[in-house]
């Protein structure tokens, strides 16, 4: 068989030059069901060396009922935490012997239904959603069988894992007001999750406690250049707050280039917190200090959620977050 420009080698091409059946290259390969002498062994390991023979896994697999496959949606691969998010789930499935496939969505509402039908269609033994639209179009899902896990925000009928948002942000508030802030901004982004308003919660929760006013509030997309824009409109107001709390690191790094072009220093006119925690926050300048969500955890939770073969209830999961103090807030950066 010709594939992709190439002759394929085929089993029977294995059996024919070690001289034996293609049973016992299937016994070969497989580790059984039954054993095989040494020296043919051997022979069949020879000519798979000689010939390379490459056995169709996924061919194999479907013939035991899994694809040893998770489907991974994501909204965006070009953030830093999706891409942090993706490596830390793909690291655990390969230690359970799974392999991920991954794809995007832009945050389409449209194109993830598109996403969830292929990857269904690919027979994927589970699958985890990322993307940060509000309910999800779930029809596809609804007779396919397949574990779901929603990650950052809850999805009806599947387990939810997520970072303690509210709790996180008002950590991180009461920080810069132990800092001595009075005026403290919010930007946090544009998006339909249930679980959206939690950082914003969180910033007002501190802020109510300590007696003080809310700040203002930008509200902007997801990325540097949303950052970037609310960060010059906060800037240009007639009474700027002292200091910001930024919903992702992603936008809080946008937001340093603005206060950067505005002459402005960081933290002495205007301190910044932000929520994720990404390597990208710690090379930023000045570093940043953060709310670090606990990717690994969230990771290992999801994967062991979609390979729990017993009938535990849905759950919505929670984790704890990691306050990491940097130059931002006004912290000494430690050594």
């Amino acid at each position: 068989m010709v594939k992709g420009g190439r002759e394929v080698v085929t089993r029977n091409d294995v059996a024919e030059y070690a001289g034996v059946s293609t049973a016992v290259v299937s016994y070969v390969v497989n580790n059984g069901p039954r054993s095989v002498s040494p020296q043919t062994r051997d022979r069949v390991l020879e000519a798979i060396r000689v010939l390379g023979y490459r056995p169709n896994a996924t061919a194999r697999a479907l013939k035991v009922g899994s694809t040893r496959t998770f489907g991974l949606i994501i909204p965006d691969g070009g953030n830093p935490l999706y891409a942090e998010l993706a490596k830390a789930i793909e690291k655990e499935a390969a230690a359970r012997g799974y392999v991920v496939l991954q794809t995007n969505t832009d945050s389409d509402p449209v194109v993830e239904k598109q996403k969830i039908a292929e990857l269904l269609a690919r027979q994927v033994d589970g699958l985890i959603l990322t993307t940060p639209t509000g309910e999800p179009d779930t029809t596809e899902l609804a007779d396919a069988n397949v574990p779901v896990v929603a990650l950052n925000r809850p999805v009806r009928g599947t387990t939810s894992i997520c970072a303690e948002y509210r709790a996180g942000a008002r950590l991180a508030v009461e920080h810069l007001i132990g800092h001595g802030h009075r005026e403290i901004g919010l930007v946090i982004g544009i998006e339909q999750s249930d679980w959206s308003p939690d950082r914003e919660h969180g910033w007002r929760d501190a802020l109510n406690a300590a007696g003080l006013p809310d700040g203002p509030i930008e509200r902007t997309e997801f990325s540097r250049q949303g950052g970037y824009d609310a960060g010059r409109r906060l800037l240009k107001a007639t009474n700027p707050p002292t200091a910001v709390f930024v919903s992702s690191d992603l936008q809080a790094v946008g937001l340093l280039r603005a206060i950067h072009e505005a002459g402005c220093d960081v933290p002495g006119q205007l301190a910044v917190m932000a929520f994720d925690g990404t390597a990208e926050s710690e090379f930023s300048w000045p570093p940043l200090s953060v709310v670090r969500q606990p990717i690994e955890r969230i990771a290992r939770k999801a994967v062991n959620r979609l390979l729990d073969e017993t009938d535990e209830p849905i759950e919505a999961f929670t984790y704890p977050t990691e306050l990491v103090l940097r130059a931002s807030c006004g912290c000494p950066e430690k050594a």
